[in-house]
């Protein structure tokens, strides 16, 4: 059994209704985009943002119809989020599978981006969920402001710790916390523990990016070497925005050239992940991510203690622990 299949097991028959119900909720009678549907249905991940949904209602009194809308909102809107980003960034791979863009050109995946986000708003609006809307709709448009922040901030490579942590806070983290809070919220939680779900989730949220940005530097067993992508795409993460600060100027200087002009030259690209390391950035960062998971931790203590608390506790494990 692996560890994902472990995490599941409070809510295993559930997560098994939710993937008929989330099935069930991306049928149209447009050929094409039945088929595109289909396509996206089966390349899915390890759905980690609806376990965090059943998991969180559980631990909280139990799983409703409510908690089933949050699921599947969250997921519809997560996969718009993605269908749309794949067409921003020009990528045509996700999670080993060709993206909608590479298939099918960006006219037609942004269109299914926009009719996968409909199904979401009209699935809250036809079950009355209201409450639910506010959360996940709210972490949409963060998700957006981080995303044109980072834009912002790269263009220019000034991005300090402050910033870094609030563009990855609005552009991850906050789903995590709409997934605690919605979960939360279904489990009829007054508004005091939803805010506590959703701090609980942020915290994750953050801990999750760091260990990404992390995998960059070939710090995953399955990824063995550095990859570089990150720097590639000009991103300043958290190990080299500790490395840069760091450094004594002239050397900060040509780091940033490098970065900005240099990002396609695999040699260049390989100067500034020797430089990362050798400045002390990875331990820097696994550092910061381990008091986020600390802090989870801790707030995740003050939840009721059942099965679905201790599956969560192993789920935040997972999150960094991950290799992929």
């Amino acid at each position: 059994m692996s560890a994902v299949d472990q995490i599941k097991a409070p809510v295993n028959q559930e997560m098994d209704e939710f993937e008929r119900k989330f099935r069930k909720s991306m049928k149209s009678n447009v050929p094409l985009l039945d088929k595109i549907t289909h396509y996206i249905v089966r390349r899915k991940g390890k759905q980690m943002r609806p376990l965090f949904v059943f998991l969180s209602a559980k631990m909280f009194g139990g799983i409703t119809d409510s908690t089933h809308n949050a699921a599947a909102l969250i997921e519809l809107l997560h996969t718009a989020t993605l269908v749309h980003d794949d067409v921003v960034d020009d990528a045509y791979q996700r999670r080993g599978f060709f993206s909608l863009n590479a298939l099918w050109k960006n006219k037609i995946a942004v269109l299914v981006g926009d009719y996968l986000l409909s199904r979401g708003l009209l699935l809250s609006v036809e079950e009355g969920e209201f409450k639910l809307l506010q959360i996940v709709s709210q972490a949409v448009r963060e998700m957006s402001e981080g995303e044109l922040l980072q834009i912002e901030k790269t263009r220019k490579l000034n991005i300090d710790e402050e910033v870094y942590f609030e563009i990855i806070r609005q552009k991850t983290a906050t789903l995590f916390a709409a997934c605690c809070a919605a979960g939360a919220s279904s489990a009829g939680c007054d508004e005091e523990t939803i805010q506590k779900a959703h701090e609980f989730g942020t915290k994750v949220g953050i801990a999750f990016q760091i260990k990404d940005d992390l995998f960059d530097y070939g710090t995953g067993e399955d990824i063995g070497k550095p990859t570089g992508i990150d720097i590639k795409e000009k991103k300043t993460t958290l190990p080299l925005i500790y490395a840069l600060n760091k450094a004594e100027s002239r050397q900060r200087k040509h780091i940033i050239h490098l970065v900005k002009n240099k990002n396609e030259d695999a040699k260049a690209v390989k100067e500034v992940i020797d430089f990362v390391m050798q400045s002390g950035g990875i331990p820097y960062a696994q550092k910061q991510m381990q008091v986020y998971i600390d802090e989870a931790m801790a707030l995740l203590n003050t939840f009721p203690d059942n099965a679905s608390r201790q599956s969560l506790a192993q789920l935040v494990e997972y999150t960094v622990s991950r290799k992929k």
